[in-house]
């Protein structure tokens, strides 16, 4: 019994109007932005709302920390689109579930940790980036179709729109100086919503956008014949969808874990998140995963227990069965302002004023990933980059590192003593330490001080030790790791290391 209170937060102190009013005002937010992607991806626009429902409902019962929601979020349906246009909506479906099992399995293996090789510049490049996807993605909004063709607004239409975004804004940001008792976004989009409906302001609303009227998630098998071809088809959609969705929550679950100070569970969101999208895929949910920016409307409204995200997957459900008419009357203009507060408050402005306190590769790092989250709208392909450039300054730098000390004892032995990693990317520097040429008969390379990473290490080693042998000279590698001499041993078959000498690691080996 208390496994479960701790799994809806009862076992601690929830504020439970705050909950509510946080879930409310997420809902409001969610409903425009699920709507858009799925029409956006050629969806029926129901499938919008029904993966915010399922994804948020499961996500926030069963997720790897309160307060963050999950929805139908554009990051994954963008993978789609290619195969709805190709092959249609079963094959979307069923790619769906088929991603949501890889993420199980991802989280079942407890893969999630691997997160942590995200650097931080990474990670102010990606909610940096992000902030101005979410502040872009509202202009659309001035925006409206005209003869076919879509022209931005101008003239009343234009200054309505501005108008009521202005005072959204400024609602949002006055009224917690006033009273924090609720959440100043819901009190924003009410007040606007109160305006627009009783003084007759013509203003662009949900309706707009699409229907919101429909029935519970009808329960669907995909109408796929399930054989390799099929497999073939949507495994490379499912798996570059799981990878998205994984990538976005994980580092959301982290940026949540900052905010709060609190620590989340990467594995168990992985599962969470899997197990939503299959349910997505048989009851006509378009995917999704964890939403920073209704995330981080749930956070500055309050909330910080999971009832806040079921209260929003609800919240969602019986407007789709009752509450449509009222709103598809929302404006958009609302949603829109407070939409913008959400970008200003996701940048992380910090990152302007530590530009020249920190290296210049960092400052790279979170510029290039800013620019292909902005550029591509493929936040999993800006983080990858953002690693993998990471990766190679610091084997760059690493490779800088190596360092050999020499002398020359009374015996007219000389030792090389050995400094920092040897790897792929030291291995030039590692050979260019040795006097081949002019060394004695007799040599000691010490490796006290070294760790020999790789088989990329291991072949720098045959290339001096085989340079001393043509030469006649002997040598002898010092304090090697025992991990090293497994290495060396596993190596046998490629390269010879030092033949002079040992019959079963061919190297003269001395760990004292």
């Amino acid at each position: 019994m208390t496994k479960i209170f701790n799994l809806f937060d009862f076992s601690q102190k929830v504020n439970y109007k705050t909950e509510v009013l946080a879930g409310l005002t997420v809902a409001m937010t969610m409903i425009p932005e699920s709507l858009s992607f799925a029409i956006l991806a050629g969806f029926p626009p129901l499938m919008g709302l029904y993966a915010s429902f399922i994804a948020g409902l499961v996500t926030a019962i069963f997720g790897g920390r309160p307060g963050m929601i999950s929805g139908g979020a554009g990051a994954t349906v963008i993978v789609l689109i290619a195969l709805m246009n190709s092959d249609g909506l079963e094959y979307v479906l069923a790619a769906v579930a088929l991603a949501g099992i890889f993420q199980i399995l991802v989280g079942v293996f407890k893969l999630g940790k691997f997160i942590r090789l995200v650097p931080h510049p990474v990670m102010f490049g990606f909610v940096n980036g992000l902030a101005i996807i979410i502040f872009m993605s509202q202009l659309d909004q001035f925006k409206t179709v005209f003869n076919g063709d879509i022209v931005w607004l101008t003239g009343s239409p234009l200054l309505i729109m501005a108008g009521l975004v202005a005072l959204t804004i400024a609602i949002v940001v006055l009224l917690p100086k006033i009273t924090k008792a609720v959440p100043s976004s819901l009190v924003a989009i009410i007040v606007v919503f109160v305006l627009v409906y009783f003084m007759g302001i013509d203003t662009k609303t949900v309706k707009d956008i699409a229907s919101v009227s429909g029935g519970f998630p009808p329960f669907h098998i995909p109408n796929i014949p399930i054989n390799w071809e099929t497999l073939k088809l949507i495994a490379p959609y499912s798996l570059i969808m799981a990878a998205v969705g994984l990538t976005e929550g994980l580092l959301t679950l982290n940026l949540v874990d900052e905010i709060t100070e609190t620590k989340g569970n990467g594995n168990r969101e992985c599962i969470a998140q899997g197990s939503s999208n299959i349910l997505n895929g048989f009851f006509f949910g378009m995917g999704g995963c964890p939403m920073i920016a209704q995330t981080l409307v749930n956070l500055s409204a309050g909330s910080r227990a999971r009832l806040s995200g079921i209260i929003a997957a609800l919240t969602i459900l019986a407007i789709i069965l009752f509450g449509a008419p009222i709103i598809e009357q929302l404006p958009m203009a609302a949603l829109v302002g407070v939409m913008i507060m959400v970008a200003i408050g996701t940048f992380e402005w910090a990152s302007f004023k530590i530009i020249n306190r920190v290296p210049k590769k960092d400052v790279f790092l979170v510029l290039i990933v800013a620019t292909i989250t902005v550029l591509l709208h493929n936040l999993a392909l800006a983080v990858l980059v953002g690693v993998i450039i990471s990766a190679l300054f610091f084997a760059w730098e690493s490779a800088k590192r190596i360092r050999a000390r020499k002398h020359i004892d009374a015996d007219g032995v000389k030792h090389y003593e050995i400094y920092g990693p040897l790897f792929f990317a030291s291995t030039t520097a590692f050979i260019e330490k040795f006097d081949v040429g002019s060394d004695p008969d007799e040599v000691i390379i010490d490796f006290k001080d070294c760790r020999v990473s790789d088989m990329s290490a291991i072949e720098a080693l045959n290339v001096v030790t085989q340079r001393y042998h043509k030469l006649g000279k002997k040598v002898h590698l010092r304090h090697l790791s025992n991990d090293c001499i497994v290495l060396l041993k596993n190596a046998e078959a490629i390269i010879d290391v030092n033949i002079m000498e040992d019959p079963s690691y061919k190297v003269v080996v001395d760990q004292d």
